[in-house]
C-alpha cells in the first residue's frame, strides 16, 4: 500500500524561461514552462507502530529503495517507483550514516515498545514557481534547519508532480528521528514535540520557517509572491478554510465523481462567493449614498449662491433707488 498523500498547489501564473539542472533534475527540456506559486502547505504526522507503521516501510517508499527491516524481517521494495528527484540523508556534525537502511533499522531497533513512536514527518509543497534545482537547494535548507533544531536525523525525499495529478505538484517528505543523533547513537526523545504543552508551538515555528525560507528563495529569483504559514484568521481574512482533498477525493474529482470533500470546499467557496458580493453590494450602495450625498449638498450649496446673487442684487438696485431719491431731494 503506498503511504503519504500529496499537497495540491494553487497561485497565479508567471513565466520563467528554464535553467540547466543537475543531473535527475528534469524541466522542461529547453522549453518554456509555465510556473505557479504553490499554496502554502507544511504538515506534520507520526510514524508509529500503534497504527500498524513502521520507519524502514516509510523509508523505502519515499525514496524508492529497498529496504529488509531487521526486526521483522519485512521486504520493503519500492525501487520501481517513480517520480523521486533527489534523496538525501541529514544528520547533526560529526556523525556519518552508513545508508539509508542502516538509519531507520537502527530507528527501529532503539524503540522497544509495541506501540512506539519511530519517526515524524513533515510534508511541504516546494514553490512551483522555482526551477528543480532551487527547490531542491530550498529543501536541503529546510532539512538543515531542522536538524539544527531539534539534532535530529533527517531524510529528505522530492518528489515530482504524478502523471494523472496537478502538474505544479512538486513536493517533498522529510522523516525524522524521534529521538537526538549522537555518535553513539539515537539518545533521548525529542520531548519537545510530543508534549501537548509545546509540540502546537514547535509545529507552528517549523512552519515558520518553511515560510521564511519559501519567501527568502521567492525574493532572490525576483519573483513578488510570497507564501504565509498563518491561518486566514490571523492574515485578517474573512474566509473559511478549505478542507486538503487528499488521494482518493483529488482522483474521483479528476474524473468528474464528486467526492464528499469537494462537496465541502464547494459549499464554503461559494459561501465566500457570497459574502464578497454582500461586501461589494454594501460597498457599492455606500458608493450610491455618498454619491447622493455629494450631489445633494452641491445642489444645496448652488441654491445657496443663487439666493445670495439674487439678494445682492436686490440690495443694489435698492441703495441706487435710494441714491436717486436723494439726489432729487437735493436738486429742488
Amino acid at each position: 500500500m503506498r503511504e503519504g498523500k500529496s499537497p495540491r498547489p494553487l497561485a497565479a501564473t508567471r513565466r520563467t524561461p528554464p535553467t540547466q539542472n543537475p543531473q535527475g533534475f528534469r524541466d522542461g527540456d529547453g522549453v518554456m514552462e509555465e510556473y505557479v506559486m504553490s499554496i502554502f502547505h507544511c504538515s506534520a504526522k507520526s510514524i508509529s507502530r500503534a497504527t500498524g507503521r513502521s520507519a524502514t516501510a516509510a523509508a523505502a517508499y519515499r525514496a524508492g529503495e529497498r529496504i529488509i527491516d531487521e526486526r521483522t524481517g519485512d521486504v520493503h521494495d519500492y525501487r520501481r517507483k517513480k517520480g523521486i528527484r533527489h534523496a538525501q540523508i541529514f544528520v547533526p556534525p560529526g556523525i556519518r550514516i552508513p545508508s539509508r537502511s542502516a538509519l531507520w533499522n537502527m530507528a527501529e531497533a532503539t524503540e522497544k515498545r509495541k506501540d512506539a513512536k519511530i519517526a515524524r514527518e513533515l510534508e511541504v509543497a516546494l514553490p512551483a514557481e522555482l526551477n528543480s534545482l532551487d527547490r531542491w537547494h530550498l529543501a536541503q535548507h529546510f532539512a538543515r534547519a531542522i536538524v539544527e533544531r531539534y539534532g535530529v536525523a533527517v531524510d529528505m525525499c522530492i518528489h515530482a508532480p504524478g502523471k494523472k495529478g496537478d502538474d505544479r505538484n512538486h513536493h517533498a517528505h522529510f522523516l525524522t528521528s524521534t529521538r537526538v543523533l549522537t555518535p553513539g547513537g539515537f539518545g533521548e526523545k525529542t520531548r519537545v514535540l510530543d508534549s501537548p504543552r509545546t509540540s502546537g508551538q514547535e509545529v507552528a515555528a517549523v512552519r515558520e520557517i518553511w515560510a521564511r525560507l519559501c519567501n527568502r528563495f521567492l525574493e532572490q529569483r525576483f519573483i513578488n509572491e510570497r507564501v504565509d504559514h498563518r491561518t486566514l484568521k490571523a492574515q485578517g481574512i474573512d474566509r473559511e478554510p478549505t478542507r486538503h482533498l487528499g488521494v482518493a477525493a483529488s482522483s474521483m474529482e479528476r474524473r468528474g465523481v464528486r467526492s464528499l470533500r469537494g462537496d465541502e470546499n464547494r459549499r464554503r467557496s461559494e459561501n465566500h462567493a457570497a459574502k464578497e458580493l454582500a461586501a461589494l453590494q454594501k460597498i457599492e450602495n455606500g458608493v450610491e449614498a455618498a454619491r447622493e450625498r455629494h450631489a445633494f449638498r452641491k445642489q444645496r450649496a448652488a441654491e445657496n449662491a443663487e439666493r445670495q446673487r439674487r439678494e445682492r442684487s436686490a440690495r443694489f438696485w435698492m441703495d441706487m433707488q435710494k441714491r436717486k431719491s436723494r439726489n432729487r431731494g437735493m436738486s429742488r
